[in-house]
């Protein structure tokens, strides 16, 4: 293609396409369907999860510290319990926000099973689809079997809430499967590494069976597998309004099937404003290394934010990433719970000199993004501070960060789907104020 005229055809779009910022204020506009203080245009209603930023005082809502709820219990006591049972905390909690209550013993032995039996793929489906055209973009990698998978599926367009939710389990169940398995192909094919394939084991967690395949000896502890685990539950479901699962509400309300659905919410996650966070804050912090003689020295730590701030180190976009968020200001729980974990599986691996700079980092960017920005509410490390941290220490790629936030969310996906069809026959279809003026139409001939 001729680059000149791309970049003429490009200009073209900018100059018929710009819309003066001042209308926005002038017809109160919420972009990205918030308000300036972060707080989003209310769209619908959930009973899946509850993400709570602010109480009332004296009649006027102030910032708080986070809270967030699976159907009624705290992620705090989830997580906390998850770490003390026996079993794993992933697959409890994936019944709760999709059933609604915690299972009995019996209740999660036959679920557990039902995943279990779930963990296959078609006939050939790993060869035939996962491992060709192997993509470094493991997420479009997923999003395509995805897509492929309805047409192993006789009844890939109906919407009878059984059947989708038999979709969504055998979904939930192979993700990990996608992920992995389309991690290895790339690696194989494009990287010329050697290539092994392990089949998942039906007994174990999703969080061990992520492990066991991805590594050649399919070998781990304890506490890398509960780390893990609590990675998941903290990434499995954060409300109705965040954008992946808005997508899903979108477009379940079309009417569309199972899998089209999954693949729109996969390709929002995507995105580095949402899902590909964690693998930016990973990039910063080896920025930051490269870049800082000694990170302990809080001077030169500082000194390296302030740039980044600036925009002038790291990616020039003027973003210290894993800091803040668009609902939670004083603190995200799930970073607060995370960093417990965090800490342990650190001392394990004998690296308590980069956990101390990520906690360093954690308390010296609020203050430096408060003093150089205005700031309408405040701002903490999120969740993706501390995720893209404990992935490295897991020794897993950079490939799967994204994807890892993909096999937990799923659930989440899975159950405001089911959400959008039993409760709302609508299609949604928000307004758009337009600022088109009418024109007559011109002969060819005479335009200039």
């Amino acid at each position: 293609m001729d680059n000149s005229y791309i970049s003429e055809l490009t200009q073209k779009c900018i100059d018929s396409s710009t819309v003066d910022t001042a209308l926005y204020a002038k017809y109160d506009v919420k972009k990205g369907l918030r308000d300036k203080n972060g707080v989003g245009v209310l769209a619908g209603l959930t009973t899946i999860s509850n993400v709570m930023a602010t109480k009332e005082v004296d009649g006027v809502r102030v910032p708080c510290a986070g809270k967030l709820l699976f159907r009624g219990y705290s992620i705090k006591d989830l997580v906390k319990n998850s770490g003390k049972a026996e079993h794993f905390g992933f697959e409890e909690a994936m019944y709760l926000i999709l059933f609604g209550e915690l299972p009995t013993k019996e209740q999660y032995k036959n679920f557990k099973k039902l995943l279990g039996e779930s963990m296959v793929l078609p006939n050939s489906f790993t060869r035939d689809v996962i491992m060709k055209a192997p993509s470094k973009d493991i997420m479009n990698s997923i999003t395509k079997s995805v897509l492929t998978l309805a047409a192993y599926d006789e009844k890939a367009s109906d919407i009878s809430l059984d059947n989708v939710l038999v979709q969504c389990i055998k979904l939930i169940a192979v993700f990990p499967m996608l992920a992995v398995y389309g991690y290895h192909a790339y690696n194989h094919y494009e990287c010329d590494d050697s290539l092994f394939i392990h089949r998942p084991d039906p007994n174990l967690s999703t969080a061990e069976n992520i492990l066991r395949m991805l590594r050649p000896d399919m070998k781990y502890t304890d506490l890398e597998a509960r780390v893990l685990d609590a990675a998941l539950i903290l990434h499995m479901e954060h409300g109705g309004g965040n954008n992946s699962t808005f997508t899903t509400h979108v477009v379940s309300s079309a009417g569309s099937d199972t899998y089209s659905v999954i693949a729109a919410a996969l390709s929002s996650l995507k995105g580095p404003k949402h899902g590909g966070a964690n693998l930016k804050v990973v990039q910063m912090m080896n920025d930051l290394k490269e870049n800082v003689t000694d990170i302990t020295d809080e001077d030169q730590v500082r000194n390296y934010l302030e740039k980044v701030l600036a925009g002038e180190a790291f990616d020039h976009k003027g973003l210290i990433y894993g800091m803040g968020h668009a609902i939670y200001s004083v603190s995200d729980p799930r970073a607060q719970v995370f960093k417990k974990f965090v800490r342990g599986l650190a001392e394990e691996k004998h690296m308590d000199k980069e956990f101390k700079l990520f906690s360093m980092i954690e308390e010296m960017a609020p203050e430096i993004i408060s003093q150089k920005r205005k700031m309408y509410k405040g701002v903490s490390a999120n969740v993706d501070f501390y995720s893209g941290f404990v992935y490295s220490m897991l020794g897993i790629p950079l490939e799967l960060y994204t994807p890892i936030f993909a096999i937990a969310r799923i659930v989440g996906w899975s159950a405001h789907r089911l959400e959008e069809l039993i409760n709302v026959d609508k299609i949604i279809r928000p307004a758009y104020k337009s600022l088109v003026v009418e024109r007559e139409y011109i002969d060819i001939e005479d335009r200039k």
